[in-house]
């Protein structure tokens, strides 16, 4: 803008020594195309150090996501939204600041932003089906988690987490069907092992929950033997010799 100026001032000076009746006159046509010239340009460049300063909002908050400063992250998103509203990252991760904060509902509206801005975004929809989850609205999860897959098939984890919200509504053989989609894709999943074993011990199938639950303990030992001692999911077949022996 400023070269802009010099340009038209620096014109106006060569007009002055031609001589006055060369001088040129900007018609009132004329003055008010390089006057909105100038505003666009003046706006171009504006929008550029706001999208600059929104973009340096989100990389900081998300160092703080990063570490677990989840309010400080939170804090930073706010301020790059209120710059730039239509930032589908900035808007996913403050869902996950929120959601790490618990505070579900309102991660639940910022995911919708997102989606509403970038319909295809997988991880809104993965991270709007896993606060649904929290939520206990599994029924919303499942839709949430399918729309997911839809876009990203081969994303485990949401087969899994799709397979937890089905088992919480007692669709055990559906559920089967989403972990064993997880294990296709990564054949060393033992969440979807261990999940696995919880669907069959809820339907008290005591064989084929061992048999999961030790292709769990066999990837992690530690993990899913203390996890197992204390799920209720495994309530039903606790007492069996299989199990306990399973857990020493």
């Amino acid at each position: 803008m400023v070269v802009w100026r010099c340009f038209i001032a620096c014109g106006f000076i060569g007009f002055m020594t031609v001589g006055c009746g060369d001088l040129g006159i900007l018609s009132s046509t004329e003055y008010t195309k390089q006057v909105v010239q100038e505003n666009n340009v003046a706006q171009l460049i504006a929008e550029v150090q706001d999208s600059q300063k929104a973009e340096n909002l989100l990389n900081q908050g998300n160092s703080f996501l990063d570490t677990n400063r989840y309010k400080e992250a939170l804090a930073l998103y706010n301020q790059a939204v209120a710059i730039k509203k239509d930032s589908v990252e900035t808007w996913v991760n403050r869902g996950n600041a929120l959601s790490a904060l618990h505070r579900y509902e309102e991660a639940l509206e910022s995911y919708d932003k997102a989606i509403a801005i970038r319909p295809n975004k997988n991880e809104a929809w993965y991270n709007r089906g896993n606060v649904l989850t929290a939520l206990r609205r599994y029924q919303e999860a499942v839709k949430s988690y399918d729309e997911a897959i839809a876009i990203e098939a081969d994303k485990s984890e949401a087969w899994i987490n799709r397979g937890i919200a089905l088992t919480k509504l007692r669709q055990y053989k559906e559920a089967l069907a989403s972990y064993n989609q997880a294990i296709t894709i990564e054949p060393n999943s033992h969440q979807a092992y261990y999940n696995k074993a919880c669907n069959y011990a809820l339907q008290n199938h005591l064989e084929p929950a061992i048999e999961n639950l030790q292709k769990a303990i066999q990837i992690l030992p530690e993990k899913y033997k203390a996890l197992a001692k204390n799920d209720t999911d495994f309530d039903r077949i606790r007492d069996a010799t299989q199990f306990n022996k399973l857990l020493q």
